[in-house]
C-alpha cells in the first residue's frame, strides 16, 4: 500500500478531514474565517485545552478518567492569583511552580483514592470535582482576583505576534509525545490500559503508574490554571475551569483515544483540540445565538466521532484484505 494510502488509514485522518471540511464550509459562508486573523483567534482558543488534554489523554489511555480537571484548574489558579494579590513582591515565575505543584498534589490525591481504596476513577473524580470546586470558593471567600493583581509580565505571555501560551502548549504536546512513545514508562501506560490484568505479570507497577498519570494530569491542569490567568487577566472562582473537563475529554475522545484504554496518540488529540477551536471560533462568526451553540458543539463532536469510526473500520477492512492476499 502506498504511503498516502497508509496515511488515510490512520485514526487521525478522519479528524483532519473533518477540520478541513468544516473550515471550507464556514469559509464559504464567512470568507473572513479563512484569514490569518481568524487563524490566530483559533490558536488563542486552544492552548488551555491542549495542555489539559495531554494529561487527560494519559489518564484515559491508562483506562481511567479525570473529571476533576476543571476544578483542579480553578483551585490552582485561585491559589496562585491570591498569592500575587497578597504577596505582590513574589516574582511572577514562582506562580508557575505554585500552580503546577497545587495541581500535581490534587491529581496525586485522585490517584491515591483510586488505588488505595480500589474505587472507580470516574466516581472518585466526580467527588473531587465538587470538593475542589468547593475549596476554590472557600479559599477565595467567593471573591474574584481582579486584573490589577495579575502581574503584567504574566498577562503579556498571551499577547504579541506569537503568544507564549501557544509556544508552551506546543512544547507540552511535544514532551507528551516523547514521553508516551519513546520512554519505557510511557509504554507501560499503554500496556496497563490495554490489559490491566496482565500488566502486573509483565512487571508493571500498576499503582505507581496510576498515581503518575493522575499526578501529571493534575500538574498540567494547574499549569492551565495560571495560563488562564495570563489569557484573561483575572481569576473568578465561578467561571475558571467551568466546563473545562467537558472540553478536554471531548477533545481527547474526538482525537481517537479509546475510552476503553490502551489506544490513542498525541497527534490525534492535537487534531481534536484544533477542531474544537475551529468550532468555537466559527459559531460567533456565523451569528449563532448562545442558546444554540452548545447543541451545535455537541453535534460536531458526534459527527467527528462517526467519521473517525468510519475511517477506523475502513482501515480494519483494508488490513484484513492485505493479510488475505499475503
Amino acid at each position: 500500500m502506498s504511503a498516502l494510502g497508509n496515511l488515510f488509514l490512520r485514526r487521525e485522518a478522519g479528524i483532519l478531514v473533518m477540520i478541513v471540511l468544516f473550515s471550507i464550509a464556514v469559509g464559504i459562508a464567512r470568507p473572513q474565517f479563512l484569514t490569518i486573523n481568524e487563524f490566530r483567534i483559533v490558536l488563542l482558543l486552544i492552548p488551555l485545552i491542549l495542555i489539559g488534554a495531554m494529561g487527560e489523554m494519559l489518564v484515559i489511555v491508562a483506562r481511567h478518567v479525570d473529571l476533576s480537571i476543571g476544578s483542579t484548574q480553578a483551585l490552582a489558579a485561585i491559589i496562585t492569583g491570591m498569592m500575587f494579590k497578597f504577596l505582590p513582591g513574589v516574582p511572577w515565575p514562582v506562580g508557575f511552580i505554585v500552580a503546577i505543584g497545587v495541581g500535581a498534589g490534587l491529581g496525586f490525591a485522585n490517584g491515591v483514592l483510586t488505588t488505595l481504596f480500589r474505587l472507580p476513577s470516574i466516581i472518585v473524580t466526580l467527588g473531587t470535582l465538587n470538593l475542589y470546586r468547593g475549596l476554590t470558593f472557600i479559599v477565595s471567600n467567593a471573591r474574584q482576583v481582579d486584573r490589577q493583581y495579575i502581574p503584567s509580565d504574566l498577562k503579556a505571555m498571551s499577547t504579541g505576534a506569537v503568544p507564549w501560551i501557544i509556544v508552551i502548549a506546543i512544547a507540552i504536546a511535544i514532551l507528551t509525545y516523547w514521553f508516551a512513545d519513546h520512554t519505557r514508562v510511557g509504554r507501560q501506560v499503554y500496556a496497563l490500559g490495554s490489559n490491566p490484568v496482565a500488566a502486573p505479570l509483565r512487571g508493571i507497577r500498576v499503582n505507581a503508574v496510576t498515581l503518575m498519570v493522575f499526578s501529571i494530569s493534575g500538574a498540567l491542569a494547574g499549569l492551565s490554571g495560571i495560563m488562564y490567568a495570563s489569557r484573561w487577566g483575572f481569576v473568578n472562582p465561578s467561571n475558571t475551569g467551568s466546563g473545562f473537563e467537558f472540553q478536554v475529554i471531548a477533545a481527547v475522545v474526538i482525537g481517537g483515544v479509546s475510552i476503553n484504554g490502551g489506544v490513542g496518540s498525541v497527534l490525534g488529540v492535537v487534531f481534536g483540540v484544533l477542531l474544537l477551536g475551529c468550532v468555537s471560533a466559527a459559531l460567533p462568526l456565523l451569528g449563532i445565538p448562545g442558546t444554540a451553540q452548545s447543541a451545535i458543539y455537541g453535534a460536531v463532536i458526534i459527527i467527528a466521532l462517526l467519521i473517525d469510526r468510519s475511517v477506523r473500520q475502513r482501515g480494519i477492512r483494508a488490513l484484513a484484505m492485505q493479510r488475505a492476499r499475503a
